[in-house]
């Protein structure tokens, strides 16, 4: 698999100036602004789906320099299931997709050109079901199913590579801070053209909409999570009185679109279909995450339990679990999943945290014990390959570690945090070729051709001539060298 401007009306984050700032320094975050851009425009057809791609690469490159993302593997391998459950069911040219989980606790998700499927980690904390949360994957889907970006910017006859280069500065603040922001980042590149493309118009949503209900039902989801999805965001709206959510900055929303998408998600048959517990593991761990303190997310956990009717619910134990973990408290973790994989033998979610929760406690050798097995049974699986090989790299066998990162990395090549956890591993095991190489492929993601370029050049010079590494290093300089030629005209 391959893997969003007002001006200030508030006092803005930390981390929102200092995205402003970034992206207001470089439009598109590395890219130079009028060079490598597609003209996406003026001609009056829908963009190629080449440029498309091109578009979501710099995305891509942008929201890795630019955005705080959960790279929690549990987290990514959750969605990763979910998405692909919706996938097959929705009326898509291209179903190689990318998914970008935002650190921020706000109300978000965003799907843009070149198959990038995005959602901050507070939907998690608004959705109360898994068929609410899937509702908003699927009517993401089917805004890139339906193409309403391409369509939305075929309307825009005067764009231009620059408009381009601002709108992409645009997509990266909406994903990740409040709207307010990116209206200013893009007010010397025709904001209120960029304003409009930015925002879905009413009949795309109510299309976008049709099209997510059919895809939740065909997938073995509710389609009456949509609505109260919906209901949801109406509440979170009020409650923020004159700061809208930013989900609804660009997904108007209407009590008529709430009535009818309440009305056609009616029609379907009512099956009763029960959720999976995976979902609530997961809010519940990004729960944790999201709280003050850890001790704060233990008190709320530990409260929860005091409730009867929930001493038997595995979900909240587990939340108490993780919370225990952030707040050092490791045998009271340990002794909870201990019980929880008693009633789950094999349970991954609960393997690995438990992993976690001993490689925490510095007792690398018994993680191991208990993910090696779970690997065997669980060839490749990510999460128990990264938490394998986090046990190893704690206990100083960088070697092993490098072992399991280069599956990773060939599993999950977009994972930029994976090249550089491999970059440490090959330099415990001395492999400085193995560290140059991993190098490389970080910066290649981070939109550095010239230090990926560096890296690669100080690997060919160790390598002996004739050696079969060193073909592998010349042809991926050679690719290199041709991207960056091309770049720069």
């Amino acid at each position: 698999m391959k893997h969003l401007f007002k001006l200030f009306a508030k006092s803005p984050s930390p981390t929102a100036v200092a995205l402003s700032a970034a992206l207001a320094l470089s439009p598109v975050a590395g890219y130079p602004q009028d060079r490598d851009l597609p003209d996406i425009g003026g001609s009056g057809g829908l963009i190629a789906g080449q440029k498309e791609d091109s578009i979501g690469e710099q995305v891509m490159v942008s929201l890795r320099r630019s955005a705080p993302r959960i790279q929690d593997p549990l987290v990514f391998n959750y969605l990763t299931n979910i998405l692909y459950q919706l996938v097959p069911s929705a009326p898509l040219e291209d179903r190689d997709l990318q998914l970008v989980i935002i650190d921020d606790p706000a109300l978000n998700a965003f799907a843009v050109p070149g198959g990038i499927v995005g959602v901050n980690g507070g939907l998690f904390l608004k959705a109360t079901s898994e068929h609410q949360f899937a509702s908003v994957l699927a009517h993401e889907l089917a805004h890139l199913s339906q193409r309403h970006f391409a369509r939305r910017m075929q309307q825009q006859e005067t764009t231009t590579p620059l408009t381009v280069a601002g709108m992409i500065a645009g997509i990266i603040l909406s994903a990740v801070t409040q709207s307010d922001i990116g209206i200013a980042a893009i007010a010397g590149t025709q904001a209120l053209t960029m304003q409009n493309m930015l925002a879905y118009s009413r009949a795309h949503e109510k299309e976008a909409d049709r099209v997510g209900l059919d895809i939740l039902a065909s997938s073995g989801m509710d389609p009456r999570g949509m609505p109260e999805m919906f209901e949801i965001m109406m509440r979170e709206d009020r409650l923020q009185g004159n700061r809208v959510p930013e989900y609804l900055s660009t997904h108007p929303l209407t009590q008529s679109r709430v009535a009818d998408t309440r009305s056609r998600a009616e029609q379907y048959p009512d099956e009763h279909i029960r959720e999976g517990q995976e979902y609530h593991l997961m809010r519940n761990r990004l729960q944790v995450h999201y709280a003050r303190s850890p001790q704060v997310a233990v008190d709320t956990f530990e409260a929860y339990l005091e409730r009867e009717d929930a001493v038997r619910n595995e979900a909240i134990q587990y939340g108490l679990a993780v919370a225990y973990q952030q707040n050092g408290q490791y045998e009271k973790a340990q002794n909870i999943l201990e019980q929880l994989l008693a009633s789950n033998p094999g349970r991954i979610t609960f393997q690995v945290t438990l992993a976690d929760v001993l490689i925490s406690a510095q007792r690398h050798e018994e993680a191991k014990r208990l993910l090696q097995p779970a690997l065997d049974r669980n060839p490749g699986n990510y999460p128990v390959s990264y938490a394998l090989a986090k046990a190893e790299i704690e206990a100083g066998n960088g070697a092993a570690a490098a072992r399991l990162l280069r599956d990773l990395t060939r599993d999950y090549p977009g994972h930029e945090h994976l090249w550089l956890r491999l970059a440490e591993a090959e330099g415990m095991a001395r492999n400085i070729v193995g560290v140059h190489r991993a190098r490389a492929e970080y910066y290649v993601l981070m939109g550095d051709l010239e230090s990926a370029r560096r890296q690669l050049r100080q690997a060919q010079d160790i390598l002996p001539e004739g050696s079969t590494e060193r073909q592998v290093v010349n042809e991926r300089l050679g690719d290199l060298t041709r991207r960056i030629q091309t770049r720069n005209g």
